[in-house]
């Protein structure tokens, strides 16, 4: 259990700078944002504005057990990343490579049933309706000639 200052911490499989602040460096995983990150803190017992570099190990587990099973230290469901999921039907929280996985098989299966997100997927346009006229385009910029100014009549 050092309690000395560390440059780098190694928490759930991502290195995280050790001057930054426990919300902040949490932020920097995959799948917590800064309401998780919170919930996470006050869970655990930690000042928010703590250095990372200053956490001791036993901190850095308890912040590991509480991202693995965040319910069992009363964070709520309404922070989840994955609510009710469909296969399980359970709330859960994904971090990391899991989140990436799931998301992908998530749209993969939207164009398996070719639904209307899966077909702007699959066609790669914007899939929550926004305006796909003038943004959102790829490829070779087209632009506006200009006519030559009118030479005046002498």
């Amino acid at each position: 259990m050092s309690r000395e200052y560390r440059h780098i911490v190694r928490v759930l499989g991502t290195d995280i700078e050790g001057h930054r602040r426990l919300i902040n460096g949490l932020t920097k995983i995959k799948g917590i944002g800064v309401s998780f990150a919170n919930a996470i803190a006050k869970a655990a017992g930690l000042r928010p504005d703590i250095r990372f570099g200053q956490l001791s190990d036993s901190d850095v587990q308890k912040i590991e057990s509480i991202v693995s099973d965040p319910q069992r230290f009363g964070i709520p469901p309404r922070l989840f990343n994955r609510r009710k999921d469909p296969e399980s039907g359970k709330d859960l929280h994904l971090i990391g490579s899991d989140l990436v996985l799931k998301v992908k098989s998530d749209i993969d299966l939207m164009k398996a049933i070719k639904s209307w997100k899966g077909v702007r997927h699959s066609l790669g346009l914007k899939v929550r309706g926004q305006r796909t006229r003038t943004t959102g385009r790829t490829g070779k910029t087209v632009g506006v000639k200009k006519k030559a100014a009118a030479k005046p009549a002498a």
